[in-house]
């Protein structure tokens, strides 16, 4: 595999603060982003709106393969725009989330989205968010970080995120989905979830945004990769 630009990897387990930290990191740094989990869910997605159950393999990979997607940066924020439809809200439903976890089980469908991932990593960089960045999509990273909590902590944040949008939430079913998609993710046959040899293990359960950002940067620097 061949990378044009240094890529950064954040991979780990829902909830442990990937999608924020990685945002804001990419940010900072001035890179391109890349949320590879949308790109599972909006598979999920577009397999329900046409009908397509979520065991068809067959299926799911020409969904992935013809993905009619759009991310569009509008004041400030990434809209996501599937077959015209702005999605940006609805692919970060529960429902949604726990199909794109068994959609990504199957090797189909990731091997039809692994392209379209690595073209991502281009000039000046790439913060890459995901459960396989470090071990599979950019196995030759400059700097591959894997971050985890406990399913209690990141079943907090996932309530509070809900709470904050006004969506009612169950904390003993949400911790309950957490655990359950952790343990297919991690037993999955294809890409299973697990630190590359050469990540770093962050447990960030009892650390701030701002910390963890702030320790990457400066790896990031210490190892020649940003300014």
């Amino acid at each position: 595999m061949q990378v044009d630009a240094p890529v950064i990897t954040l991979d780990g387990p829902g909830g442990a603060g990937k999608g924020t930290v990685s945002t804001l990191l990419a940010e900072r740094l001035g890179w391109h982003f890349l949320d590879s989990g949308a790109l599972y869910r909006l598979t999920a997605l577009a397999a329900m709106n046409h009908g397509i159950e979520m065991t068809n393999e067959a299926g799911l990979a020409v969904v992935a393969e013809h993905l009619d997607v759009t991310f569009v940066q509008q004041d400030g924020e990434t809209v996501i725009m599937l077959e015209n439809d702005n999605v940006t809200e609805a692919i970060r439903t529960e429902e949604v989330g726990t199909n794109a976890s068994k959609v990504a089980a199957f090797s189909r469908v990731r091997d039809a989205l692994l392209k379209r991932q690595r073209a991502f990593a281009v000039q000046p960089g790439l913060v890459a968010d995901g459960r396989d960045m470090g071990t599979v999509v950019f196995t030759k990273a400059g700097l591959k970080i894997f971050m985890t909590a406990t399913s209690h902590e990141r079943a907090r944040r996932r309530v509070a995120q809900l709470t904050a949008k006004g969506i009612e939430a169950d904390f003993d079913q949400v911790k309950a989905d957490i655990e359950e998609r952790d343990e297919r993710d991690m037993n999955r046959k294809t890409a299973p979830l697990v630190a590359a040899s050469d990540a770093i293990e962050l447990d960030t359960t009892e650390m701030s945004i701002e910390a963890v950002v702030r320790f990457i940067e400066q790896e990031a620097k210490n190892r020649g990769l940003a300014d």
